[in-house]
């Protein structure tokens, strides 16, 4: 759980400043837990050019979202049309909002 108190309006305008280490965090534990349960490639090249361009926000309710870029597939290129692609995606997007939650303390809705 995050040391820092979490504030939906300071998360809004500078979550960078205010919010860093929980933010990485995040990304980090997501990225862990599929770590080994996908394909290496797939999900180094998800995290390292998708998710390095994507932007978190908080929705409200606890609950939070991950905005990714207009260009996914065209950021991994040959990757994309890896069976594997959409759903790695998807479950590390999922995951990176299931890990905000916990990290700021809000119950998780699953």
């Amino acid at each position: 759980m995050s040391e820092t108190e979490f504030d939906p309006e300071t998360f809004e305008a500078e979550k960078y400043v205010h919010y860093f280490e929980e933010l990485e965090a995040a990304y980090s534990n997501a990225y862990q837990q599929l770590h080994g349960r996908y394909d290496s490639t797939v999900l180094r090249a998800i995290d390292r050019k998708v998710l390095s361009e994507s932007e978190p926000f908080y929705v409200g309710d606890g609950e939070f979202r991950v905005e990714l870029p207009d260009d996914v597939r065209a950021r991994v290129g040959s990757v994309a049309d890896h069976d594997q692609f959409d759903v790695v995606l998807e479950e590390l997007t999922d995951r990176i909002g299931t890990e905000l939650q916990r990290i700021f303390g809000f119950e998780s809705r699953e």
